[in-house]
């Protein structure tokens, strides 16, 4: 076996991280600490010393863009993950304190477009109006002046500007659930629906056409898989650019410059791109011989003379380079976590399983390297959403619990999305039931498969993972040997009436669609019956809870009710609360802690490995 991985090396910040470059094609910029907290950092494009610009002292900066006129850099930012983001900028030049562009206390901003034909603009939306509504707003960058351009009726869901900058079309949801597309001429009009979509038929909006005549739309109208049409908004009728036989459409690869259809991505094991510009063919099959793993063009100067490529590899993660496609030449600008030896990390395998009712359940095994393979103690990794996917790439839960010993076993269940419609919608109403057949058909898998030692075999996962760690510990109390939530809801009930205002308007389309509505008395009965706090009574495998107090998504009640059954009952469970964090841990230290206590905790119950 290999030596055990620091956990630092796993989950610490990276070093380097989310690499772009500047419109004007003069700077890099990227991601990387500055006294142990994330923040932007800039350096010449030819190389030089690198200076970081903003100063964020708390959660750190996770994603960010340059202003069109190189003159800025942008992020957002919420308080101890809340997800209120407000807006912020820094001087990408000099640095300095950041300047809030959204102010607005208990308020969430989100950019809608940062569109090249108005660089010293961008469209943003916030619920400033109606906290269960998003209006959107254009704003101007120097002066943080805000014009509403979109007020939302109370059905929007989604905004999309066109090229010119115009916020011309949008995306509604009607009372049933299902799906409507609106666009205007102009932002003084009001917008007219011109197609409409069953929930299962999506309709997502991605971009207008180069003219701003039409549409492009994902949509899965007489199809199974989302492919790529072209929506005329004259009649509603669609037109198919392009397709794939197994998966549903990622996206559009779509030239800035120009506005023309450049590709189309999809993930079916691995990254798959379906190419139709001949120069960026040239380049994409010089880019994928750089590097065994996955890549993604994560940045480009504004005339798309040159990319920053970051690439996706289950050993070797973030290894980014600097790609010039003038002359062809590349080189490597950093790795993302140096002081992980891609020898040392355990490759994830996709694996086939096929559910007790003939679905085919795409997954993932990753095998404790230089291990015997079988008779391991095993862990069920759940992936959060359930609109979700787990797919192939640098997974650091995978390689932590691989190199402590433990086979890992990620499957896509049913819901899960990119695999067509009949396969998410058949989750329909089936929380703690189909849903958790699929996992459990997995543990089945993994003991025939001879991988499994049957009575050392623990589910873990985060948010809808978290929920399906709580059913196997309730519904399924023998199948596993301890069980791990992360923000996990316990009761479906509780969860619906405490999600956030601006949540109400998805809930047709989303939770009363898939799970069920708890003011209809009917269907609160149905939930009631998939809540785990309902069955507490059943739980005996040892159970490990994980909460931030601040989730506005899963709230900290969620998890403090079902430990508090638990220990009305004398039954021992872990809890770890961290009360500066939200949905999930950014902070490295609040990190370490929660890793190091599912480490003993699993060593403890399953024994594999423990760093002393």
């Amino acid at each position: 076996m290999p030596a055990l991985i620091p956990l630092r090396d796993l989950f610490d910040n990276p070093e380097r991280a989310l690499a772009r470059l500047s419109p004007d094609g003069r700077r890099i910029s990227w991601l990387a600490p500055r006294d142990g907290v994330l923040n932007v950092w800039v350096s010449d494009a030819a190389g030089g010393e690198a200076v970081p610009v903003t100063d964020d002292r708390d959660r750190g900066v996770r994603s960010y863009l340059w202003s069109r006129d190189a003159t800025r850099i942008l992020y957002v930012q919420d308080v101890g993950g809340d997800e209120n983001h407000h807006l912020l900028c820094v001087d990408a030049a000099r640095g300095g304190p950041a300047r809030d562009l959204t102010p607005f206390p208990g308020v969430r901003a989100g950019l809608i477009a940062a569109p090249r034909a108005t660089p010293r603009h961008v469209l943003v939306s916030m619920n400033l109006r109606d906290r269960t509504l998003f209006d959107a707003y254009r704003l101007t960058l120097a002066t943080g002046r805000l014009e509403l351009v979109g007020r939302n009726p109370g059905n929007i869901i989604g905004w999309v500007a066109d090229r010119e900058g115009r916020l011309r079309a949008a995306r509604a949801q009607t009372p049933e659930g299902d799906f409507e597309l609106l666009v205007r001429d102009a932002e003084d009009e009001e917008p007219r629906v011109v197609a409409r979509y069953a929930n299962e038929d999506g309709g997502h909006l991605f971009a207008f056409t180069p003219d701003g005549s039409r549409l492009w739309v994902g949509s899965a109208r007489d199809s199974d898989l989302i492919r790529l049409v072209e929506l005329d908004p004259a009649d509603g009728s669609e037109r198919e650019i392009d397709r794939d036989d197994e998966v549903d459409l990622s996206g559009p690869m779509i030239s800035d410059v120009t506005g023309e259809l450049l590709g189309t991505v999809y993930l079916r094991d691995r990254l798959l791109v379906h190419i139709f510009d001949e120069r960026l063919a040239r380049d994409w099959e010089a880019i994928r011989a750089l590097h065994a793993g996955d890549p993604r063009i994560t940045g480009q100067d504004a005339e798309e003379t040159a990319f920053i490529v970051s690439f996706d590899d289950d050993r070797d993660p973030g290894a980014t380079y600097f790609y010039d496609r003038t002359t062809g030449d590349a080189r490597l600008l950093f790795r993302s976590r140096p002081r992980l030896d891609p020898a040392t990390l355990a490759p994830m395998r996709p694996v086939t399983i096929t559910s007790r009712d003939g679905l085919v359940l795409r997954s993932y095994l990753t095998l404790p390297l230089d291990a015997e393979s079988s008779d391991l103690p095993a862990v069920v990794l759940v992936h959060g959403g359930p609109w979700a996917r787990d797919a192939w790439g640098y997974d650091p839960q995978a390689q932590f619990l691989a190199n402590r010993g433990y086979a890992v076993l990620q499957v896509n269940y049913r819901g899960s999305t990119g695999f067509g419609k009949s396969f998410t919608h058949a989750a329909e109403h089936e929380f703690a039931g189909k849903m958790h057949d699929d996992l459990i058909d997995g543990v089945e898998w993994l003991v025939a498969e001879g991988i499994a030692d049957r009575e050392r075999i623990a589910i873990y996962g985060g948010s809808y993972g978290g929920y399906a760690a709580l059913v196997g510990a309730t519904f399924t109390p023998d199948t596993f040997a301890a069980a791990i939530s992360v923000v996990g809801p316990s009761s479906l009930v509780t969860l619906v009436r405490s999600f956030p205002p601006y949540w109400r308007p998805l809930l047709a389309s989303t939770w009363f669609r898939y799970v069920g509505d708890p003011d209809d008395p009917e269907q609160l009965a149905d939930l009631e019956a998939r809540s785990p706090l309902n069955r507490v009574d059943a739980i005996r495998a040892p159970l490990l809870v994980i909460q931030g107090a601040n989730d506005p998504r899963v709230t900290k009640a969620e998890s403090d009710q079902i430990v508090a059954a638990l220990r009305e009952r004398g039954v021992e469970v872990e809890y770890l609360v961290k009360d500066d964090e939200g949905h999930g841990f950014v902070k490295p230290e609040n990190r370490m802690d929660a890793y190091g206590t599912i480490e003993r905790f699993l060593a403890r119950h399953l024994g594999g490995r423990v760093a002393a």
